[in-house]
């Protein structure tokens, strides 16, 4: 058993994130000790990693809580696993092409820009949008 110090070092999940999990009903309440304080069993620590690796991947939170449930037995068939998979991968797509245009448009500005000139031509831009 572990203190929530030892399992947000385990899980890599900080100390309030875990508290916030647990308070949203993300991931389920751990037991308490004889003084009261939480204590974390390697399962419960095991379910605050899965959490972070599908927030790492970028699912919101919602889909994470209910994949943990998926995971941890609900009997469903993997196509809704595969839904949520899909999904993000869109999501992911959507963003790297967001991302590319901001590159691009970057570029365009730090390249119109001359050193030594009085007048910036990247400022004078951004003014002009």
């Amino acid at each position: 058993m572990a203190t929530i110090g030892e399992a947000s070092l385990r899980s890599g999940v900080g100390i309030e994130t875990i508290r916030y999990y647990e308070r949203k009903g993300i991931v389920p309440k751990p037991g308490r000790s004889g003084n009261g304080r939480r204590v974390y069993s390697p399962s419960e620590i095991a379910n605050l990693r899965f959490v972070k690796r599908c927030r790492d991947l970028g699912f919101p939170l919602h889909v994470a809580s209910r994949l943990l449930v998926i995971s941890m037995g609900e009997q469903v068939s993997c196509g809704e696993v595969q839904d949520f998979g899909q999904a993000q991968l869109m999501e992911t797509r959507s963003k790297i092409a967001e991302l590319e245009n901001l590159r691009t448009a970057l570029e365009e500005l730090v390249s119109n820009c001359e050193e030594g000139s009085t007048n910036c031509p990247m400022l004078e831009k951004l003014w002009s949008q």
